[in-house]
C-alpha cells in the first residue's frame, strides 16, 4: 500500500515505519524532523496547519513518481502518530491544541481525499490512571475498550476528543479508522537498561497498569490494521501479552489495586491493559515480549 505516515520520526515511528517498509509499503514520512530509514522519503510539514495537510495529502513519495507523468497517485492508507507525546513537555494549552486540531486535520484532509483507511494513535491515557492528580484506580480490571475513558490531564483528554472526532468522520465518510491506544512503548535498547529497575520496583509502573507494547510488534499490529477493511470506526487496545513486571498479576493486584473488581481470570502475568479485542479481531500476536529479551531476577 501507498502509506502517508504522519509522525514517524517519534519514538514509535521510527520503528513502525521501518517495519511498513519492510512489509512492502511505500511509505511517506511527514513530520517536522526527517526520519533516516532507508527507502523513506520525509515531508517536512506541521499537522496543526490544515493547509500544509491538505498539500501533503496530493504529495509524491519520492522522485520516482514524476517518471509515468500521470500526477501525484491517491493514498492507499494514513497513518497518523504525529503528535506532543505526553503531558509536562509542553503547556497543557499547546498539548491540546495540536494534538486536537493536528488529528481534525488529518483526518479531515484524508477523508476528503478520499482515503478510506485511515489508523490514528490514541493512549493507555483514557482510562484516568497515567496522568491522574493523585493515585487513581479503575471501577474494574482488566481495562477493556470497553472500561470507562475518564482522563483530567490535557494529553488524555486530547485523545478522547482525537476518537470521537474520528468516529464522526467514519460516519460521515464511510471511511474505516482504527484508534490504536497505545500502551507505554518499549524500544529494544530499554529492555537491558530499564526493565531491572522494573522488577525491582514495581510501584514504577502502577499508573500505566504494567503496560507496554514492543515499538516492533507495533508495527505488526499497524500493517494488521492497514490488511484488514471493512470494521468502520474502531478502538483497540495495542499492548503485549503480559504485564511489564516479574511478579505475578494477582499480587500486583492485592497490592497496589486492592478492592477493585476483576471481570475475568488473571492467571500468571496477564496484562491488566487486555489486549483480547486486537487479539481476536486482527489475529495479533505478540512477538517480542521481555522474556525474550532480558532475563528476570531470580526469587
Amino acid at each position: 500500500m501507498r502509506v502517508l505516515f504522519t509522525g514517524g520520526s517519534g519514538k514509535a515511528g521510527r520503528h513502525v515505519v521501518p517495519w511498513l517498509v519492510a512489509q512492502g509499503h511505500r511509505v511517506l514520512n511527514v513530520d517536522r524532523v526527517p526520519l533516516e530509514a532507508e527507502g523513506v522519503d520525509n515531508l517536512i510539514a506541521d499537522v496543526t496547519d490544515a493547509g500544509q495537510v491538505f498539500s501533503a495529502m496530493r504529495a509524491y513519495a519520492d522522485f520516482d513518481e514524476l517518471e509515468p507523468g500521470t500526477g501525484t497517485p491517491a493514498w492507499d492508507a494514513v497513518v497518523h502518530f504525529a503528535a506532543v507525546p505526553r503531558i509536562l513537555m509542553q503547556p497543557d494549552v499547546e498539548t491540546y491544541r495540536t494534538n486536537v486540531i493536528g488529528t481534525y486535520n488529518v483526518l479531515e484532509a484524508a477523508c476528503k481525499m478520499g482515503v478510506r483507511k485511515i489508523v490514528i494513535a490514541s493512549s493507555e491515557t483514557v482510562y484516568g490512571i497515567c496522568f491522574s492528580d493523585g493515585q487513581t484506580s479503575p471501577a474494574s480490571l482488566p481495562l477493556t475498550e470497553d472500561s470507562d475513558a475518564d482522563p483530567m490531564d490535557s494529553y488524555g483528554v486530547s485523545k478522547v476528543a482525537n476518537e470521537v472526532t474520528a468516529r464522526g468522520f467514519a460516519r460521515r465518510f464511510g471511511a474505516d479508522i482504527y484508534a490504536l491506544r497505545i500502551g507505554n512503548v518499549v524500544e529494544p535498547h530499554e529492555y537491558e537498561r530499564d526493565f531491572p529497575g522494573y522488577f525491582a520496583d514495581p510501584s514504577l509502573r502502577r499508573r500505566i497498569t504494567w503496560s507496554y507494547i514492543d515499538a516492533r510488534d507495533l508495527g505488526r499490529i499497524v500493517d494488521l490494521c492497514l490488511g484488514r477493511d471493512g470494521l468502520g470506526f474502531q478502538v483497540f487496545n495495542a499492548g503485549m501479552d503480559d504485564t511489564s513486571a516479574c511478579q505475578p498479576t494477582m499480587e500486583l493486584v492485592e497490592r497496589f489495586f486492592p478492592g477493585v473488581d476483576l471481570t475475568e481470570d488473571l492467571p500468571g502475568r496477564a496484562p491488566l491493559f487486555s489486549n483480547r479485542k486486537i487479539r481476536e479481531v486482527l489475529g495479533f500476536e505478540a512477538e517480542f515480549g521481555w522474556e525474550k529479551q532480558v532475563s528476570a531476577p531470580e526469587s
